[in-house]
């Protein structure tokens, strides 16, 4: 569907067309007609669907009718007052929404402010004191604003809560009952979020009222155009590894992610020895050091980002060509949202993964949620030249056993090497194995078995 046929206002018409884009996206074609009908919204789309135009396209055109169409947002809601608030768990993704509202409302001049942790609040009182249109926030700064007396949201008409299961899971839920008791019962809310566990779905059932609902793209499924790869190596290889696909692959634009953020600035360190220019992105940085940090990527300054999950959502740059999992995540939908860094709008891109021994659990949770095995790579330039400390994976194809449902087999190797096989399900699934004996440090991957 293109943009024109979605009756949006023509200066919104005229600032997406500056940005290149013509037609939505199918988050966008089915989402935008509901909330410009005033009607609650609870959408479910993956990372990279294009959700913040889905929600920040149609508040700018009420805003823009609102006012009567003179061609402005309309005139400001009384100090510290504002008509639309937005709340997001990162303050990288309060950013990129609030430079989206900029960057889509150009021609309308809305009042924004933007409210987040880790910098100083006077900038942000002093924007709530001029009046506002749109508050973006992350929930714990616009609670403290609020405890401090600085925000009354008893003027707000829109509620957005976007990436809701990263606030769940980051602990925001009950800031964010406590920030929703404070806007009035009669508004539009819409919930977007990438999955829908459970407490996502008490959650909507205790804020929307007759929502309609929009899923697009299962969180299961990862992008078609991505190439994804895995490389069994030992945990204390994967230095050298990483630096030599770094250089071995030209890595113009890479995200490195880790499962900590001690491990993020290890791995800068270690790049750095190589000669690779790398910078972390976590947490214990200071908000100005993790600006720098993006903005240094998004100007290919730096051509390798180190971090953790913080920035698995919620960041949006072009042409990132390679996402690598330093560290393969516990949590299986959190890979689908790391490698959708890479391969937006429509663009194509590679997922490397390392995966130790200790790994192979996370690995095999990974594949049974995107229901395929991932190339095992064996035959890199890395692996051919013999590199100094990489381990080559010992890899026997499967052998299927008999099938023994809702039963385990196990066997005996000759090394006294203890493996223990789940047999799949009719119709598919992955196996689970345990390793055990064997020289201490030499990784071997025994069997995998397949539905």
């Amino acid at each position: 569907m293109l943009f024109a046929e979605l009756r949006l206002a023509e200066p919104i018409l005229r600032s997406v067309a500056s940005e290149g884009y013509s037609a939505a996206t199918p988050v966008q074609a089915q989402a935008i007609p509901i909330v410009l009908k005033g009607q609650d919204l609870l959408a479910c789309a993956q990372t990279g669907t294009g959700k913040t135009a889905a929600f920040v396209l149609p508040i700018l055109h009420r805003l823009f009718c609102s006012a009567g169409g003179d061609g402005h947002a309309g005139a400001a809601s009384r100090p510290h007052q504002g008509r639309c608030l937005v709340l997001c768990p990162t303050r990288e993704l309060a950013t990129q929404i609030a430079e989206a509202t900029r960057v889509y409302g150009r021609h309308l001049s809305p009042r924004l402010a933007l409210i987040f942790g880790g910098v100083g609040q006077q900038p942000q009182i002093q924007a709530l004191r001029r009046g506002v249109d749109i508050i973006v926030a992350t929930p714990g700064r616009l609670l403290d604003l609020m405890n401090q007396g600085h925000v009354d949201l008893s003027g707000i008409q829109t509620l957005v809560l976007d990436e809701a299961d990263r606030m769940l899971d980051m602990g925001f839920i009950n800031d964010i009952r406590k920030v929703v008791a404070k806007v009035p019962q009669r508004r539009q809310t819409m919930l977007f979020s990438a999955t829908m566990p459970q407490e996502i779905r008490r959650l909507a059932q205790a804020m929307l009222r007759n929502p309609a609902t929009v899923q697009v793209a299962p969180a299961s499924a990862t992008a078609e155009n991505i190439d994804e790869s895995v490389y069994f190596v030992a945990k204390q290889n994967k230095p050298t590894l990483l630096a030599h696909l770094v250089k071995g692959l030209s890595m113009k634009r890479a995200i490195v992610f880790t499962r900590t953020k001690h491990g993020a600035d290890r791995v800068v360190r270690q790049l750095q020895k190589h000669g690779i220019r790398a910078e972390a992105l976590h947490s214990n940085k200071s908000q100005n050091a993790r600006q720098r940090a993006l903005e240094n990527f998004r100007a290919s300054r730096v051509p390798v980002l180190v971090a953790t999950d913080i920035a698995s959502r919620g960041i949006d740059i072009d042409d990132i060509t390679h996402v690598v999992n330093y560290d393969l995540t516990h949590e299986p939908e959190t890979y689908v949202h790391r490698i959708g860094r890479t391969a937006r709008a429509g663009g194509a891109g590679a997922a490397l993964s390392f995966c130790d021994q200790d790994e192979v659990p996370n690995l095999q949770a990974i594949q049974r949620l995107i229901r395929r095995a991932i190339q095992v790579k064996t035959d890199h330039p890395v692996y051919l030249n013999n590199a100094p400390g990489i381990a080559q994976p010992s890899y026997t194809p499967p052998r299927r056993p008999e099938r023994q449902h809702g039963h385990r087999a196990s066997e005996r190797r000759g090394n006294g090497a203890a493996v223990a096989v789940d047999v799949a399900k009719p119709g598919g699934g992955v196996s689970a194995a345990r390793f055990g004996g064997g020289r201490k440090g030499k990784f071997k991957l025994r069997r995998r078995v397949w539905g």
